[in-house]
């Protein structure tokens, strides 16, 4: 019988993501409403029968320890757990993380006594559902003791991946690090066998996803030298001498680890046939019960727009856009290609009317508050009458006081507060 542990791998300081990481782990980031980014992969891992999961990470990690004790939890009857995995000092080692590969071999400590017949590694920054069983089912009949999933791509995207070349039987013979756009490929191509049955679109290579299915014996092997990181230097070892396996998967895949593919990953949810879908009964994505009303929408206008539980919207006009959590909208407002997060807490009477005498915005967003082309971020407070993303200013990315630009949009960190009558 087999035992599969599956490491959710949760990223560095994530400063692709910044200022969103700021005071959290980059797997802690709110995402679609309602949840956070690390619920993609545990709710992969679960939904495919992996319930012994651990999430590796070392910065601002308090948020996602709390989330993830507050929403996973397996009953008694069950050996499931899923738990976070901070970078520690111990006697063997003193240092941070310096890869994805030392992440894991710092904590085989942890991994060994349960004494696993694999391991599955799986990324903690990326948007798609997989049936991970029917990969592990591919990894055991290879043959293989590595198996590595691949999604298809173009020449342009190739070089931002780890680029992988087949043969015939998917086995990989030679791996290949984010080749620059100038080098000659083309004997990367996928086979033309494997080709047949498909149409390419032009994505005619396999990028690595960064999800590794490993025998237990080539981890401990592979990890017993110096080497930090799996995609540049652990698997071109493994396959100088080991056969190495090939999973093509042929879904919707988005690596967001940046504010751009953050941004356009959730907007997309908006569409009206979304590239990803939440709406699956059978593979559903998990996340926090949080016991929160249904939102109260009064007069308002909504187009393509997805609104979490808990908000209270008024006569606003809200079009490609998501609000998050316990949102409040305030009358005349207008939203449009916005990923608002929401809030922690409602804001009781007491405290609005301390913040009337201060001058001070409520949670929320203001009366009037015309909002385009920007993320906000949780807790943050826009006042009345903003005008943000909608004059005609150059957004050159940088850090504003109380605001950011980041891949030219406009970020309202959390807890940020924006005055009345401010223009960005």
């Amino acid at each position: 019988m087999y035992k599969v542990l599956s490491i959710v791998l949760g990223g560095g300081k994530g400063s692709r993501l910044f200022p969103l990481t700021k005071d959290r782990a980059k797997p802690a980031v709110p995402f679609g409403g309602r949840y956070r980014i690390v619920d993609i992969p545990i709710s992969n891992c679960i939904n495919s029968g992996f319930k012994q999961i651990y999430i590796l990470t070392q910065f601002n990690s308090a948020s996602l320890h709390l989330h993830v004790a507050k929403t996973y939890i397996f009953d008694t009857f069950s050996d499931g757990f899923v738990e976070v995995l901070a970078a520690e000092q111990t006697l063997t080692h003193s240092g941070w993380y310096e890869g994805t590969a030392d992440a894991v071999r710092k904590n085989l400590t942890h991994f060994r006594p349960q004494n696993p017949t694999h391991y599955m590694i799986v990324s903690g920054d990326q948007l798609y559902r997989m049936d991970l069983a029917d990969m592990f089912q591919k990894h055991i009949e290879s043959g293989c003791p590595l198996t590595i999933a691949c999604t298809t791509v173009d020449r342009e995207a190739a070089s931002g991946f780890g680029i992988m070349q087949i043969d015939a039987k998917q086995r990989i013979l030679e791996f290949q690090e984010k080749p620059a756009p100038d080098k000659d490929i083309s004997d990367y191509c996928i086979p033309q066998e494997l080709r047949k049955d498909r149409r390419s679109g032009g994505k005619d290579f396999l990028a690595s996803m960064g999800i590794y299915i490993f025998d237990t014996a080539l981890m401990e092997t592979a990890l017993a030298g110096d080497e930090n990181d799996f995609g540049k230097e652990v698997i071109p070892t493994i396959l100088k001498d080991n056969p190495v396996n090939a999973y093509v998967f042929e879904g919707y895949w988005e690596d967001i680890g940046t504010i751009k593919s953050f941004y356009d990953a959730n907007l997309n949810l908006c569409d009206i046939a979304p590239e990803f879908n939440f709406y699956d009964e059978y593979m559903p994505i998990y996340t926090h019960r949080r016991n929160l009303p249904a939102s109260k929408l009064n007069y308002c206008t909504l187009n393509k727009a997805l609104t979490a539980d808990g908000c209270i919207i008024t006569n606003a006009s809200i079009s490609n856009s998501i609000v998050g959590i316990r949102t409040v909208i305030e009358t005349g407002a207008s939203l449009d290609g916005v990923v608002c997060m929401g809030a922690d807490q409602y804001e009781p009477d007491e405290k609005k009317q301390e913040n009337a005498k201060a001058g001070t915005p409520n949670v929320g967003i203001g009366m009037g508050s015309i909002i385009k082309g920007a993320i906000i971020d949780k807790n943050a407070r826009i006042g009345s009458n903003c005008r943000i993303g909608i004059d005609d200013r150059p957004r050159v990315d940088g850090e504003y006081g109380i605001y950011y630009i980041v891949d030219g949009i406009i970020v309202i960190p959390k807890n940020a507060t924006i005055p009345s009558g401010t223009i960005i």
